[in-house]
């Protein structure tokens, strides 16, 4: 258990991230996710939680391991190509984490969704929230458009808006 991360969490506030994800950050988040939407046949989801819950916490769970929970709970993989991401970022702990579905993990690897992070959270170091988010959505979107390039046809499966938990 490490005490220093758990006070962290419960010293967080949703106010300080309504402060660094204003509703005009969270806007031009939704249409940054529409805007590379257009280009490819994947879908985008972006998810941002100040901190976890007591119980989460006292399980020692991760920022991947609540990615993959929300992932799940958002239905990410319930695209028709397998070809869902999970942005997912975790403000208490400062952790980024990518989850892909099948579809595009197989072509991609981790390797690549690694690098994405790391760029976002270069950002983040500078403060530069929303503009780390938006380089992260395009990033994906670029990879995405490579190898599920959009159909005439293509539906909008889920939703573009941002999930503040």
């Amino acid at each position: 258990m490490n005490l220093k991360r758990i006070m962290r969490h419960l010293l967080s506030s949703r106010t300080a991230m309504k402060r660094i994800f204003s509703s005009r950050a969270l806007d031009a988040i939704e249409r940054a996710i529409g805007e590379t939407e257009v280009r490819h046949d994947g879908q985008i989801r972006f998810a941002v939680e100040a901190a976890l819950n007591l119980s989460p916490l006292l399980a020692d769970q991760t920022a991947r391991e609540r990615a993959i929970e929300i992932f799940s709970s958002l239905r990410v993989w319930d695209t028709e190509h397998n070809n869902g991401v999970l942005i997912y970022l975790l403000l208490a702990d400062h952790d980024i984490e990518i989850v892909a579905d099948r579809g595009i993990h197989a072509m991609l690897g981790q390797k690549t969704w690694e690098v994405i992070c790391i760029e976002m959270e270069a950002a983040f170091r500078k403060g530069q929230f929303e503009s780390g988010v938006l380089a992260g959505i395009f990033a994906v979107g670029e990879h995405l458009a490579r190898h599920f390039p959009a159909r005439s046809n293509k539906s909008n499966e889920m939703p573009d808006n941002p999930v503040v938990l």
